[in-house]
């Protein structure tokens, strides 16, 4: 759990290139948002803890699946300390095996592993479904502003790995 529990910017940072094992999906992290309750307007869990946003006050290492738009799912890890809400969603990877495809955007990345809202609440330290790996890689990155918000637009909390990595994996 100690990796989840800190800062949500700092484990967003860090979760670029690490491994996501889901099924029999193997990816690299390519690009993350953080998202933190007390000071992001853009959060879910910026009015305290609502039905929805609730998981992110739990204590850190869950994952956090909520629908969009009616369609597409996204996944977030909960990050921060209980009482502390942070999420960091998973807005695009690399997926190796079993067959290589890159996947830019967090709708496409849940309809593609197909993770749905059934996954919600899982304890990622405990889970053998959804497993996260540091594999020792490292990818170089690039911080931008976060994507589709209309709040909390100063924060440069988006990170996706640069164009040399990316140019890669396309």
């Amino acid at each position: 759990y100690q990796f989840f529990e800190r800062n949500t910017i700092e484990v967003a940072k860090d979760l670029i290139g690490k491994e996501l094992h889901f099924k029999n999906f193997k990816a690299y992290i390519t690009e993350t948002e953080a998202y933190r309750g007390y000071d992001d307007p853009a959060s879910h869990a910026f009015k305290g803890p609502t039905k929805r946003a609730c998981i992110m006050f739990d204590k850190p290492g869950y994952v956090y699946v909520y629908l969009i738009y009616g369609i597409y799912y996204c996944l977030n890890f909960v990050t921060e300390t209980k009482d502390l809400a942070g999420a960091v969603l998973i807005r695009g990877c690399y997926i190796f095996e079993p067959q290589k495809t890159y996947l830019d955007g967090p709708g496409k990345v849940c309809k593609n592993l197909g993770i749905n809202k059934k996954y919600n609440g899982i304890d990622l330290c405990l889970s053998n479904e959804i497993k996260i790996f540091n594999n020792g890689i490292s990818f170089n990155y690039q911080s931008t502003k976060r994507i589709g918000i209309s709040k909390g637009l100063d924060k440069i909390w988006r990170f996706v790995v640069d164009n040399k990595t990316l140019n890669c994996f396309k």
